[in-house]
């Protein structure tokens, strides 16, 4: 027997002004089915999502939970309806515990009680039941990553979710972490809950899901079963033709263009500073960065990028010590570009034009700048054309303000802004994070060719896949430590993820 339907999506339509952001979208789920959504960048699936949850409200078309209609633009009934969702990004309260972060929300303002003894009992139940072992009374700023996706998907069910949507959730995890993720998921569908599942990762799609449904711009235009696909097909389903992934021969290493030795730098906001760190980035070659987010990673690219000194240790630049202060600045005229974590808040600045984005870092240079003060916004506009032109990034025109661009396109903007400065040294920090199958071949190709134009590059990256796909050599970070270098082929996947859980050889703390 078919198992009974338990959510239908019938044909959904969003219109933002003249864009039809979800083009008459319609699919369904069944008790104890994972099914997972796919799509580029821009196709619809955030906004389907904002539909399912009440926070938009569609043009057309209407939503059935458990066969009853679902109210549009109201969270609370799709919440009551047994809706949830673990986001990537994890919103707990860090000074909270575990069981104040699961139980707030839950209680009228007005309650006398918040029944915390019967909200333990719960939690620890869930807890063993589905294999999500967690201390309720940690405090959550105290918990790992893993672990905190555990307490998410806790607050899903002791919501009674019977329909759990998970975007991207692996994104931060080792592989030991995913596997018993995985693991979990495998349980819950068995005791009959359904999940949509929201990732890049297409071999984790091909393990986990049972159907795909995949949407390019807009639109429905497949759902296949994953036995009978593979994730070649699925990647052409997205883009709409077959996607060429970038040939990696082997770098050819020069000499070392930037190096750190025995640097230390304090924490910060509970992130982790490094810890007498040494690190040699070589001409010709890119070093890649593996851990779990929060070790060291920024403090890693703040010290590169020029925005944080060294407390301790020495850094130098093509076997000289940095010039001092060492700032932005100084590392720009050093020759080290930037792509920067966060394209939104580091990248650009969201009113300015793509002109005004493309010289923020160069204003004061030629021929933008006329005995550095007065700007050329000729040259800059065309400067800001020809990165437009030759990296592909849609968009009506240098005059656009840069909010307007999707992920993809602002990547493409920014990497043509650090590439076209032809730098000695590549910081790509996160440079494909949130970007779908083309956008991240496009990105790998050109920080390939910067490779073997002579430069060095840093690739920072909590995806191991991406690590593994593009290092000639990488070291794991491990609470602001670093392994010694690890040649490529040299370190399994499960060895990998053990280092970034802490165990193996790194620097002296």
């Amino acid at each position: 027997m078919p198992s009974p339907e338990v959510l239908r999506l019938d044909r959904i339509t969003k219109r933002f002004g003249a864009l039809v952001a979800n083009d008459a979208i319609s699919l369904s789920l069944a008790a104890g089915e994972v099914v997972a959504l796919l799509g580029e960048n821009g196709a619809g699936k955030t906004t389907l999502m904002n539909i399912l949850f009440g926070q938009y409200v569609a043009d057309e078309g209407m939503i059935t939970a458990f066969g009853q209609p679902l109210p549009p633009g109201n969270p609370r009934a799709a919440l009551a309806a047994g809706i949830g969702m673990v986001h990537q990004h994890f919103t707990l309260a860090d000074h909270l515990s575990v069981l104040e972060n699961i139980v707030l929300g839950t209680r009228p303002l007005l309650s006398l009680s918040l029944g915390l003894g019967a909200a333990r009992d719960k939690i620890r139940a869930l807890s063993q039941d589905f294999g999500l072992a967690v201390d309720p009374d940690a405090r959550v700023g105290q918990l790992g990553v893993g672990q905190r996706q555990r307490v998410e998907i806790l607050k899903a069910l002791y919501r009674d979710a019977r329909v759990l949507i998970l975007d991207e959730p692996t994104a931060v995890l080792t592989p030991q972490e995913a596997d018993a993720l995985f693991a979990t998921l495998r349980r819950m569908v068995a005791r009959g809950l359904s999940v949509i599942f929201i990732s890049h990762k297409l071999h984790e799609v091909m393990a986990i899901a049972n159907r795909c449904v995949v949407l390019r711009h807009g639109k429905l235009v497949g759902t296949v079963e994953t036995a009978g696909t593979n994730p070649a097909d699925l990647a052409a389903m997205m883009v709409g033709a077959e996607v060429q992934r970038p040939a990696i021969a082997p770098g050819q290493p020069g000499p070392a263009l930037l190096r750190l030795r025995a640097v230390r730098t304090p924490d910060a906001e509970g992130a982790a500073g490094l810890k007498a760190a040494s690190l040699a980035l070589h001409a010709g070659q890119i070093t890649g960065i593996a851990g779990v987010s929060g070790n060291g990673q920024a403090a890693l690219s703040d010290v590169v990028s020029g925005l944080l000194a060294p407390r301790a240790g020495q850094l130098e630049i093509a076997g000289t010590p940095a010039p001092q202060p060492w700032t932005p600045a100084a590392a720009l005229a050093c020759g080290i570009g930037r792509i920067p974590e966060d394209r939104h808040k580091a990248g650009t600045i969201a009113d300015f034009t793509l002109a005004e984005n493309t010289v923020l870092e160069t204003r004061r240079m030629a021929p933008f700048s006329t005995r550095g003060f007065w700007m050329n916004w000729g040259a800059a506009r065309a400067h800001a054309q020809a990165i437009i032109a030759k990296y592909d990034v849609r968009c009506p025109g240098p005059e656009t303000p840069i909010r307007l661009l999707s992920g993809g396109n602002m990547q493409k903007l920014i990497l043509g802004r650090v590439l076209e400065g032809a730098p000695r040294v590549v910081l790509a920090n996160q440079p494909v994070r949130g970007l779908d199958i083309g956008a991240i071949t496009y990105v790998h190709s050109q920080l390939i060719a910067a490779r073997d134009r002579g430069a060095a590059v840093l690739l920072i990256s909590e995806d191991l896949d991406e690590v593994l796909q593009l290092s000639d050599v990488l070291h794991v970070i491990s609470e602001g430590r670093l392994s010694p270098p690890i040649p490529r082929g040299g370190a399994s996947v499960a060895e990998l993820g053990l280092m970034m859980a802490g165990e193996g050889v790194f620097d002296a703390a």
